[in-house]
């Protein structure tokens, strides 16, 4: 119990905290043996996520908070997150055969999918803006580059590079939304802001809007989707 963060109060976050120090320990052992070691890694990827998902099953409570509230798990988060991790399961298992047919089997992808799957599971959790936007960004960096993982594609490249620009920009756009609601409601919390909406402020109704559309560029929802034919082109598929 002694420390900052006892263990009690990480429990909520258990399973992320194995996936992120498990993606961590997997990526020095590919850089030490390099992509003779892109099969022991898959393996234990995915032995990670099914652990992850046990944990996140085994967590009691319906509601557990940590981290000052920005980190919240209830039933729907566990729902969600189940989802995730059988879906990013289900992903490496799927991918094995292709990339081993094209031959283009490498460590890091597996370990790209852990951090992306972090990013995921901590924004399923995000009760403030704050956590909202380091699971958003945990997430995309590890799609950016993911996109990129055919390194002898010109066209993959290309994809990366403007999924990275536009994922930057709508980043960019999501921060000044996020600012400019902090400004105007003097809290990043969901439920402050959600308060403070029944108010009604037009400067929070201008961070709401770039807010969304920062938020819609990452999800590609129309008209905020022109990056997507390219990059979907592009990646490895």
């Amino acid at each position: 119990m002694n420390g900052p963060f006892p263990v009690p109060v990480l429990s909520p976050a258990i399973p992320e905290l194995l996936l992120v120090v498990g993606a961590m320990l997997l990526l020095m052992l590919g850089a030490f043996r390099g992509e003779r070691s892109t099969g022991t890694v898959n393996h234990w990827t995915v032995v990670l996520l099914v652990a992850a998902l046990l944990l996140e099953l085994w967590l009691p409570g319906d509601r557990l908070v940590t981290f000052g509230g920005s980190f919240v798990v209830d039933k729907f988060a566990k729902y969600l997150k189940v989802l995730a991790l059988i879906g990013s399961a289900t992903t490496i298992i799927l991918s094995l055969h292709y990339f081993r047919r094209e031959q283009q089997e490498r460590y890091e992808y597996a370990i790209l999918i852990l951090f992306s799957t972090t990013g995921m599971m901590i924004l399923v959790s995000a009760a403030d803006l704050i956590a909202l936007y380091l699971g958003f960004e945990l997430m995309s960096l590890a799609l950016y580059v993911l996109a990129a993982s055919n390194r002898d594609s010109v066209r993959s490249s290309e994809a990366s590079l403007k999924y990275f620009v536009l994922g930057a920009l709508s980043s960019g756009m999501l921060l000044y939304g996020c600012s400019l609601i902090y400004g105007f409601t003097g809290t990043v919390s969901f439920a402050g802001i959600a308060a403070a909406a029944k108010v009604g402020n037009i400067g929070l109704i201008f961070g709401l809007v770039f807010l969304f559309a920062g938020l819609c560029f990452k999800i590609s929802a129309v008209p905020f989707h022109m990056w997507t034919p390219d990059v979907y082109e592009g990646a490895p598929t």
